[in-house]
């Protein structure tokens, strides 16, 4: 296997960036969950409403891509480096998945993914550079943050509407492997106000996302 040094690794984090943005991510060989889930009739409405939800979960992906960059490229010890680096590649197909279903519904994704990107990939590196554990525990903290509003979405859903249902459960199950993972990894606990600081920036991007 190729051993990359930090310049190589800055300049795959840059492509990544890139991809993420304006072009078109790398995918695992996994197939979208909405194949042969055929499209139930929506009002006006409700594809509005769904889409909006579509472009809210694309904007976190984008984000969760910021993330796990930026932990990858500050994480000290190899293995941890790489299950940073195989999790942000599973999210690329998240990234995907909800973008197509939002133009499906006839909406476009953020405006502000740019800002998302950034903002996040901050965040990891600072992350990644306090040390392995607590960069694992924030992808824990992360993820079950994610879970609990993939929730929230998936009871807003129209009934009939199983093709945003069946990529919101495939990415619901994801992220709930990749808090377990990291949890055995040996990420630890997030002090309460961390947490806390988490929910509140997850709030402000929820809101933005949902109108731009």
């Amino acid at each position: 296997m190729r051993s990359y040094s930090p310049t190589d690794r800055l300049m795959l984090a840059l492509d990544n960036a890139v991809r993420t943005v304006v072009g078109r991510p790398v995918l695992t060989e996994r197939p979208n969950p909405t194949e042969g889930v055929a499209e139930a009739p929506m009002s006006a409405e409700e594809r509005r409403r769904v889409g909006a939800l579509m472009r809210i979960n694309h904007a976190g992906e984008v984000s969760a891509q910021g993330l796990y960059q930026g932990q990858a490229l500050t994480a000290r010890l190899p293995e941890v480096r790489d299950k940073m680096e195989r999790a942000a590649l599973e999210e690329n197909d998240h990234l995907e998945w909800t973008e197509r279903r939002a133009k499906e519904l006839g909406t476009h994704v953020s405006y502000l993914n740019p800002l998302w990107y950034l903002g996040s990939l901050a965040i990891g590196a600072a992350a990644g550079a306090a040390g392995d554990k607590w960069s694992l525990g924030f992808v824990v903290e992360t993820e079950h943050q994610v879970v609990r509003h993939l929730d929230t979405h998936l009871a807003q859903l129209p009934v009939q509407d199983a093709r945003s249902r069946a990529v919101l459960e495939q990415m619901k199950e994801d992220e709930q492997q990749h808090a377990t993972l990291a949890l055995h990894a040996g990420g630890a606990p997030l002090p309460a106000p961390v947490k806390a600081w988490m929910q509140l920036t997850s709030k402000v991007m929820t809101g933005l996302a949902k109108r731009l």
